[in-house]
């Protein structure tokens, strides 16, 4: 991605051990029903199932997955928008899974959300001021004339001309109706920003220039991320952690660049050999990995490991148990009963090279 101007956020490297996020067992099941005359009965749908992890203050984790693979539902749990149906979230040491509307309130100032569609986060009726002053009205921090001029100054630190305070939303492009929604996120000084695809509905040069913004705050202001994306070159470059969904379960984390480099999960592995990348010499060296057979459905997800009918490395016993999320080395958890070794990759029978003709 350094060919978009694309400059690394994150901490620096020490960053502490200090959570200021911290999720156990998380689970959301939705109820499933069928209706018709070939489709009766009911059922639930796990859209995130028993999900652990932690975010240390300053760092950003990444997170990636397939489509449907549960990191947005994941990503309001987090942020209370969703109740949850087990497991619990513990935000700066106090624990927010279960609070009510107004127990939250309070808490929303330090934890806030930069939504995906940054057409239909923003109110086409409302003027941008008002929509970025929003978070002052509801939790009375500042009066009206002292709200203004703070308005202004965030829509400055974000890019945009304070002087088009009283423009609507469709005066703006995508990218500046994106940078209005990140300084509605910042007015209160939050401690974590859950960014849920922030830039994946933005042109590619106006992707890098969000990105970049993101890291020049969180450095101004110390800001802890999540961030979740579909473009894995872009969650490698802004990010501390890594951490890979399928079917609502995490089933690798590790340090960013041990990640991209080293796969430990043949699903991380196959999500990383379909990602394009910018270097024509090291793309005409890539084998993609071609994962056989449908996407299971989370209404009726198989036994075992959830990936054995699509993995390459299956065993039996991968569709009778059910491996656990497990430290397998320092700063790096997998969930798989037969990780790849180091440097170890899939077996040939499974790859293609990237113009599709099998190997």
């Amino acid at each position: 991605m350094s060919d978009l101007g694309l400059r690394r956020g994150g901490p620096a490297a020490n960053v502490t051990a200090d959570a200021l996020l911290r999720v156990d067992g998380l689970s959301k099941t939705f109820p499933l029903r069928r209706t018709g005359p070939f489709r009766r009965g009911s059922g639930t749908i796990s859209a995130v199932d028993n999900v652990t992890f932690s975010i240390a203050r300053g760092e950003t984790l990444g997170l990636v997955g397939e489509s449907g693979s549960g990191k947005s539902t994941l990503a309001r749990l987090i942020a209370g928008l969703v109740p949850a149906s087990a497991g619990t979230v513990t935000f700066d040491g106090a624990q927010i899974t279960g609070m009510s509307r107004r127990e939250l309130q309070p808490i929303r100032r330090d934890l806030q959300m930069i939504f995906q569609d940054p057409y239909g986060s923003l109110n086409p009726r409302r003027r941008v001021g008002s929509i970025i002053g929003d978070p002052y009205a509801i939790h009375g921090a500042m009066p009206g004339a002292k709200r203004r001029r703070r308005v202004q100054e965030l829509m400055e630190i974000v890019g945009l001309n304070p002087e088009h305070y009283n423009r609507f939303p469709a005066e703006f492009s995508g990218g500046q109706r994106q940078r209005i929604g990140i300084a509605r996120a910042l007015a209160l000084k939050p401690k974590l920003l859950i960014c849920d695809e922030p830039v994946s509905a933005l042109d590619v040069s106006i992707q890098a220039q969000v990105i970049n913004l993101l890291a020049d705050l969180q450095r101004e202001f110390g800001l802890t991320y999540l961030f979740i994306a579909h473009d894995l070159s872009v969650v490698r470059h802004v990010s501390t952690r890594v951490a890979v969904m399928h079917l609502g379960e995490i089933v690798e984390i590790a340090d960013a660049d041990e990640l991209y480099e080293r796969p430990r999960h043949p699903y991380t592995a196959a999500l990383l050999s379909a990602a394009p990348r910018p270097d024509p010499t090291s793309a005409g060296q890539r084998r993609r990995v071609v994962l056989h057979g449908d996407l299971p459905s989370a209404a009726d997800p198989p036994s075992g490991c959830r990936f054995h009918p699509r993995c390459p490395k299956a065993h039996p016993d991968c569709g009778v148990l059910h491996p656990k999320l497990a430290g397998l080395e320092p700063r790096r958890m997998v969930a798989c009963l037969y990780p790849l070794a180091n440097g170890e990759r899939l077996t040939p029978a499974a790859t293609q090279d990237v113009a599709g003709v099998p190997t």
